[in-house]
């Protein structure tokens, strides 16, 4: 079930509302992550499961209301107001019978979670000189409170073995920012900003009686700094920098007292955006990204594991082209080379990091009452372990969308997969046993990828 509401007016000239309203519910059972080496050897199909127990429900109810303003000087104050109620619960077996011959390795993770929170800012424009400066100033506020949060060893999903976590989360994440942009010359333009970030996590850890408490708080500031160049209407070249961070779980924030919980991220790339003529367009750019710290949750273990410092450096491609009056081509590239730093090379492979992907298709509008697309995803191989040892294997999936419309009315097909290619979704480097063996073996475990899928559907407009 889904359904989402919107109502969007204007409370008088200079004033506009707007409300937001969604809510959804979904129930499954899934095969989940299923090893090579079952669907190799015939005990299970490309679509089987070797727990069939696996599955579960969730449901999400999100509210949001936006209130902008322009005042007479034609600053801009904008308001938003949300809150989410967020229930999940799933079960999974990623490792089978490797820790529990008997009873399997099934578990369970549960949340019941509300987060509410505030977005507000202040655009101004002020003359400096014979320059504009363009200030933003925001507040941000969120808080998310968690119950019985919950990961335990289960079987059949109806008998709890072990409770592996249990406890209730209290999360808040304030900040305040800046962010300028002037332009110096009639061709160059800077724009700069900071923002300050402060996170207090608290844990009340139910598995103990009576009940344990106890929190930590950290703050992190995170500047940045842009420049463009615009020589022609036809081209623009940037460097675009600046420092992010990479968030954690409470459960491992609050027993190490805050430190090292949220660890920078630094970025930067360098870019050119052209425009050869009226219906091409062109962006390209060499990117980099260094990590303080990763971090790798073991789900089943309910632990999140630091993993060292790491480096991304790539290279993104976009095209955008309109053949004809209705017809538009367009494609993404994006390459990268990640590593893990202060490994022995050959060591320092991150494990399932993109290093190829493409996106794109043609798409037709304006054609009579006909419109729609041919797209495609692409993602290559990639290494699965630290040593490349086990790789994660690439695909090419296509997707048709063909619409036709009436007056008020709209019949549309959607096609996934329209070549049926069998294709893995997800895939994890696992150490799973299977019932029959007696050892654990150490391979890909994949969810398959949707196979060729039609839908058909019909539109009201009024």
């Amino acid at each position: 079930m889904n359904l989402f509401g919107k109502y969007h007016g204007h409370l008088s000239e200079a004033t506009r509302l707007t409300l937001t309203g969604s809510t959804f519910y979904s129930k499954w059972n899934h095969s989940g992550q299923i090893p090579d080496r079952a669907v190799a050897t015939g005990l299970i199909g490309y679509f089987g499961s070797i727990d069939p127990n696996e599955g579960g429900e969730t449901s999400r109810t999100n509210l949001n209301a936006e209130l902008v303003t322009v005042t007479p000087n034609n600053s801009v104050i904008r308001h938003q107001l949300f809150y989410g109620k967020y229930d999940f619960e799933l079960y999974s077996n990623f490792t089978f019978f490797r820790a529990d011959s008997i009873n399997g390795d099934q578990i369970r993770q549960k949340e019941n979670r509300h987060l509410w929170g505030y977005n507000g800012s202040f655009t101004n424009n002020i003359t400096v000189g014979s320059k504009e400066l363009t200030t933003t100033v925001g507040i941000q506020y969120r808080q998310d409170l968690t119950k019985e949060t919950e990961l335990s060893h289960t079987k059949n999903r109806n008998k709890t073995l072990e409770q592996y976590q249990f406890g209730n989360i209290h999360e808040i994440n304030a900040g305040i920012y800046v962010n300028e942009t002037l332009p110096l010359s009639p061709r160059f333009t800077a724009n700069a900003g900071v923002r300050i970030d402060v996170f207090r996590n608290q844990y009340e850890d139910l598995l103990f009686n009576p009940a344990s408490k106890a929190q930590a708080s950290t703050t992190i500031i995170s500047p940045k700094l842009n420049l463009y160049y615009t020589p022609s209407a036809q081209l623009q070249i940037y460097l675009k920098s600046g420092k992010g961070f990479h968030s954690n779980d409470t459960r491992v924030v609050v027993p190490q007292n805050g430190r090292r919980i949220l660890p920078a991220a630094y970025g930067s790339d360098l870019g050119v955006i052209w425009k050869p003529f009226p219906r091409l367009l062109v962006n390209a750019a060499a990117w980099y990204l260094w990590l303080e710290q990763e971090f790798i949750y073991v789900g089943d273990e309910g632990v999140v594991e630091p993993s060292g410092q790491s480096r991304r450096q790539g290279i993104d491609f976009s095209l955008r082209y309109q053949l004809t009056n209705y017809l538009y081509l367009d494609a993404d590239v994006s390459t990268a080379k990640p590593r893990a730093l202060g490994e022995t090379e050959g060591q320092d492979y991150l494990p399932l990091a993109p290093v190829l992907t493409s996106a794109g298709g043609l798409s037709w509008q304006g054609l009579g009452r006909f419109s729609g697309s041919l797209r495609y995803r692409y993602m290559a191989d990639r290494p699965a372990n630290e040593d490349n040892s086990l790789v994660a294997k690439g695909y090419l999936v296509s997707d048709l969308q063909a619409n036709y419309s009436f007056k008020k009315q709209q019949i549309g097909l959607s096609v996934q997969n329209l070549f049926n290619n069998r294709w893995k979704e997800t895939q994890f480097a696992t150490e799973s046993r299977l019932l029959t063996e007696t050892a654990p073996v150490n391979e890909i475990h994949f969810t398959p990828g949707t196979p060729f899928f039609a839908r058909l559907s019909w539109s009201l407009f009024w």
